[in-house]
């Protein structure tokens, strides 16, 4: 990586994708938790404020709590550099996402809807994202520079990756709940072998992802 990236928050998914890339140095990091000894361990630059983290960054990644998720949309905004990009990876409403994006274009900014399709973990980079919105294109291609190997853009509007993502759950969902009530109720039963053998096809290893 060649240019300066900051990250908002330094969770599970942030922290994944931070090591995953091998960004160190080239990464600043800002999480509302004092998380010293985490960035020390990760050799990446830890920041004390929103402001000095994003400062004269043209690439932002989001990835806080859903709760925080327009807040922290609103601090960048107080300092974003004209035409950053800022990408909202986080697991919000497609209303949320519209509003942080009228916070960060209010302030010259770029915002890119990303919709995180699968677990974390264990796909790392290779998880695939879906950008939307205006600038949802360059967004594609800035997070594949940045080392992520399974971006599309579907272009449209800002929500829409949040929105396919968002419905796409109720059936993921599902499929997980049903998963776990078949396979409770095989263990209880003691025919798990059996049951999963015949579903055919790969379904222990299936049940298990599920």
């Amino acid at each position: 990586m060649t240019q300066t990236l900051t990250l908002i928050g330094y969770g599970e998914a942030g922290r994944t994708f931070a090591r995953a890339a091998g960004w160190e140095s080239d990464v600043r990091v800002f999480d509302i938790k004092p998380l010293a000894s985490l960035y020390k361990e990760d050799a990446v630059s830890g920041c004390t404020s929103c402001e000095e983290g994003v400062t004269d960054s043209p690439l932002i990644i989001s990835l806080v709590t859903a709760d925080q998720a327009l807040a922290a949309a609103q601090a960048a905004a107080i300092s974003i550099a004209p035409s950053a990009l800022y990408f909202d990876m986080n697991s919000v409403a497609p209303e949320t996402k519209c509003a942080a994006a009228k916070a960060i274009a209010a302030a010259g900014g770029r915002y890119v809807d990303v919709a995180i399709m699968a677990p974390v973990d264990p796909a790392r980079l290779a998880v695939p994202l879906l950008t939307s919105g205006p600038d949802a294109g360059d967004g594609a291609e800035a997070l594949t520079t940045l080392g992520f190997t399974n971006v599309r853009s579907i272009g449209g509007d800002i929500g829409q990756a949040s929105a396919i993502k968002m419905i796409r759950s109720i059936m993921v969902k599902g499929q997980e709940a049903l998963t776990a009530e078949m396979m409770l109720a095989a263990e209880q039963a003691g025919v798990t072998d059996e049951v999963l053998a015949s579903l055919g096809g790969d379904w222990a290893v299936k049940a298990g992802y599920n």
